[in-house]
């Protein structure tokens, strides 16, 4: 499932990414295209996260732990990205107090991956 759910993240990112560099740069200023393109950035290097995580979810399907990943990454892509593109879009900017929570996500998810595939390897031996 978590293939699936990382397929349709980056399918997500490269319209807005479209959108971004064909509709959106005649209409927003230099620093909010940097903004928006950060976004994108951050929304494409974790969708294929989340498509790693289903692909180690296949081959390492009794390794717990792996759900609470995906989760924490699909929500930080919420937090981080959406509350960039939602600045960029409707000017609020207690938006940006919401970004970093979305980054301490990206944090925790990326973790507790390191951890769980350490405490398999370390199991092993």
């Amino acid at each position: 499932m978590w293939m699936a759910v990382g397929a349709l993240v980056l399918a997500l990112a490269v319209m807005l990414g479209a959108f971004g560099a064909h509709g959106l740069k005649e209409t927003v200023s230099a620093a909010r295209m940097a903004v928006y393109q950060t976004a994108v950035q951050y929304h494409f290097y974790h969708g294929l996260g989340l498509l790693l995580l289903g692909l180690v979810m296949q081959t390492l399907p009794a390794l717990p732990g792996l759900r609470w990943v995906a989760r924490l990454l699909l929500v930080g892509i919420m937090l981080f990205s959406g509350s960039l593109y939602m600045l960029v879009f409707l000017d609020l900017p207690w938006l940006g107090m919401v970004t970093p929570i979305g980054g301490l996500l990206f944090i925790v998810a990326w973790l507790l991956f390191a951890q769980r595939l350490l405490k398999q390897a370390f199991a092993k031996t």
